[in-house]
């Protein structure tokens, strides 16, 4: 028998191992590795979300007049057919965004991460992604990809990079506005699928989530919008499975799957927190003022000390913050935004001294 080279072992190796990493079972580890893959995270406190998609460009209004219900969620609200919607996408050129300002802020207001929403339930994508056209290359924008753009600088400045991912897709083909429903939500949050391309679009996700891992090495999945008929626990615990599976350090909301009974990796509360520790890790998404996406109309903005009291109260009970922002449609932050974060930071510091 002829001896095997030294290339030949180390392929030989790497299948080996392959085969036993895609062994694991991510959704039943030990306690002790668990602990660890969490560690960052339980140690972090204080994030920020970043609210942004061709919603933001209309900051809340349709055809001359505000709509109500947050501002991204406009195409509900406003029952906008999804063909008409995407016209959006060619006068969408948020040019004054800037990656390393906002990261900044987030450094400069005692974040430790960051989440984007890459798809929002719109189903538009922030970055030029190879599985559709619906996407930041298709825009005035072309050229320049905002997702790397906050990924590079998130590294450059010590935060964790994490990005958000809808479930559900109001542009995508296998999916169509719910005509059966009574109202916005009805027709739009319960967006029925074609029985014969599920199939097709969980594989579309999975495309896409490979990018965002493989493209950007995003430290954090945070998926929304696990409420819709057609998603269910196993298909959730698939994916999870197969993410963590690309990216074993990768960690994931429990949204993935059925918030109400997952909560693998961390539970999200959203515009409210737990008042009592529990035995799983959480993290609770507020907005600074009544929406997550730019709305113009919307001026109930926290005070500096309510965002502390929140972060007080969260974290004393073992949870994160993760506080909202959301830029406008030329891709800047609303100046009282800036205000409150780094206001609500200089308090902190002066109270520890």
């Amino acid at each position: 028998m002829k001896k095997l080279t030294g290339l030949a072992l180390a392929l030989i190796a790497l299948l080996f191992n392959s085969k036993v990493q895609a062994q694991i079972n991510y959704l039943n580890q030990s306690k002790a590795d668990f602990d660890k893959h969490m560690q960052w995270f339980r140690e972090a406190k204080y994030g920020m979300f970043i609210h942004f998609g061709l919603y933001s460009q209309l900051g809340g209004d349709y055809r001359g007049k505000p709509i109500e219900g947050y501002a991204e969620w406009i195409q509900a609200g406003a029952d906008i057919p999804k063909e008409e919607y995407a016209q959006l996408i060619h006068s969408w050129n948020p040019s004054h965004f800037n990656a390393d300002q906002i990261v900044q802020l987030a450094k400069d207001a005692g974040m430790k991460y960051l989440v984007v929403t890459t798809k929002h339930h719109e189903g538009f994508c922030l970055w030029d992604s190879k599985y559709t056209d619906y996407d930041i290359a298709s825009t005035p924008m072309k050229g320049r990809d905002l997702i790397q753009e906050l990924a590079t600088a998130c590294k450059k400045k010590g935060i964790r990079f994490g990005t958000y991912y809808s479930i559900i897709d109001w542009h995508h083909d296998s999916q169509y506005r719910n005509s059966d429903g009574k109202n916005g939500w009805d027709k739009w949050g319960q967006v029925a699928m074609k029985p014969d391309q599920r199939a097709v679009y969980i594989q579309y996700m999975k495309n896409q989530l490979k990018e965002l891992i493989v493209k950007y090495d995003t430290d954090m999945l945070w998926f929304d919008g696990d409420w819709v008929n057609w998603w269910d626990m196993a298909a959730g615990q698939e994916l999870y499975q197969y993410l963590r599976e690309l990216k074993p350090s990768l960690i994931i909301n429990n949204r993935v799957a059925k918030r109400e009974q997952f909560k693998r990796d961390f539970g999200t509360p959203e515009q409210e927190h737990l008042s009592a520790k529990v035995d799983y890790d959480w993290e609770a998404c507020y907005t600074l003022n009544n929406s997550w996406g730019f709305k113009r109309s919307d001026s109930a903005w926290k005070s500096p000390e309510e965002v502390n009291k929140k972060l007080v109260e969260i974290n004393t009970q073992g949870g994160n913050l993760l506080l909202n922002i959301g830029p406008d449609g030329n891709g800047e932050v609303p100046a009282i935004s800036k205000e409150i974060l780094l206001k609500a930071a200089a308090e902190r510091k002066g109270q520890a001294k």
